[in-house]
């Protein structure tokens, strides 16, 4: 068992717990949304001629250009280039990109479910959705585009990292990286509109919420990344904060993917944080193989890649097994009422029938009363838990199998 918590992780967790209550209490995400959702929505269908006369010149190959560039800046990429990052050596890199992912995710989910302003009406705007990923993102709301608000973020860090790694004062490198920030970024704005899957006013509030985000992680970036590698009650300090905000999310008008978005990315930061912690002084320090040395080759970079990533699945697998056991379990023996929205059949949800878990009550559950919910869907829990191992996986388990197999 960690140590009391330091005093300002008790003021913050404090103080999310008090929003959580004071914000339930006045229905804060009503009013808020009442101020914000009509102006939006009003934009967002003043600005359907802008995109219908972008979209006149659609042809195949656009179709195909801006829909591969979308997935190549998806959350799913991001996901499955992360491990790769850890895995790479640069640790610090790695580490910091998924969290300000999971912050980024977080936030711009947020900001969507709050104000809940409707995509472009389709039709007369041409939706274009290629991928399941698209599919699934058009079930969100508009406002902010979270493709402009991550590319922002993580093209803007990685440029920082990368000027600041090589150390070079050559005015004209710098120039030319923030040239490529400002086309990719510009390029994706373009690519979500031209899709139809994004108003102007999404893109406008993605670019101008990523750059406020990104401001904000420079300044506390390497604050944090002293905090995770080496600071006190690490590990028990991140897991109450990942389980306030599951809490603190504000309800949207209707039901969205971007509260599951949120819960298995928040997982991933909650398994890297507890993960780096164990092990920073035996796989993730700053002395570790890099990739293109003599020390960590492409081919034995390919190998931690086969290895890795065939331990990944296997753990993410397990560990939805066992979160979809244990969980249900656990709640019950609790007295927590729950529900499942489609994870575990038995607690799934019928209007006509009763569920007996969904009546249970008990004490614990009148200490949360605050978080003002009849029952709690195991479902996030079972993702939050999957993916956290999954995440634990990739910084612990398999940097331990590298070792062991000498790779």
């Amino acid at each position: 068992m960690e140590s009391i918590l330091a005093g300002w992780q008790v003021t913050i967790l404090c103080g999310i717990a008090c929003w959580i209550y004071v914000s339930n209490f006045l229905h804060l995400t009503l009013k808020l949304r009442s101020l914000t959702h009509p102006w939006v929505f009003a934009q967002v269908r003043s600005e359907i001629p802008i995109i219908l006369h972008i979209q006149r010149y659609q042809n195949g190959l656009l179709d195909a250009f801006f829909s591969g560039l979308s997935c190549v800046v998806s959350v799913p990429f991001y996901t499955a280039f992360l491990p790769l990052l850890f895995w790479s050596g640069h640790g610090k890199l790695a580490r910091q990109m998924t969290l300000l992912m999971a912050f980024c995710d977080y936030i711009g989910n947020c900001v969507k479910d709050l104000v809940s302003a409707p995509r472009p009406k389709s039709p007369p705007v041409r939706r274009v959705t290629a991928t399941e990923d698209e599919k699934e993102n058009a079930l969100e709301y508009g406002l902010p585009s979270s493709h402009t608000l991550n590319t922002v973020c993580l093209s803007g860090y990685l440029l920082h990292y990368v000027s600041s790694y090589i150390e070079s004062k050559d005015a004209s490198i710098q120039i030319a990286g923030f040239a490529i920030v400002f086309l990719i970024v510009g390029l994706i704005g373009c690519g979500r509109i031209y899709l139809g899957m994004h108003s102007l006013i999404d893109v406008i509030g993605g670019l101008g919420l990523g750059l406020a985000i990104l401001a904000f992680w420079l300044l506390v970036h390497d604050y944090i990344d002293s905090f995770v590698v080496s600071g006190q009650n690490v590990t028990s300090f991140w897991s109450a904060l990942t389980f306030l905000l599951l809490f603190a999310y504000p309800k949207p008008e209707n039901p969205t993917p971007s509260f599951e978005y949120h819960t298995a990315f928040s997982g991933v930061a909650l398994g890297i944080v507890a993960g780096v912690q164990q092990t920073y002084h035996q796989f993730h320090h700053e002395n570790v193989p890099r990739i293109f040395t003599s020390q960590l080759s492409i081919p034995m970079y390919a190998g931690r890649v086969l290895v890795g990533i065939s331990t990944i699945l296997l753990v993410k697998f397990c560990s939805k097994t066992v979160a979809k056991w244990t969980l249900p379990i656990s709640a019950n023996a609790l007295c927590i009422p729950i529900r499942s929205t489609s994870y575990v059949p038995a607690l799934v949800y019928s209007p006509t029938g009763k569920n007996s878990e969904a009546k249970q009550s008990g004490y614990l559950q009148k200490l949360i009363f605050f978080i003002n919910q009849d029952t709690f869907d195991v479902d996030t829990g079972i993702r939050l838990v999957q993916y956290a191992g999954l995440a634990w996986s990739v910084v612990d388990l398999v940097p331990s199998l590298f070792s062991h197999l000498g790779l």
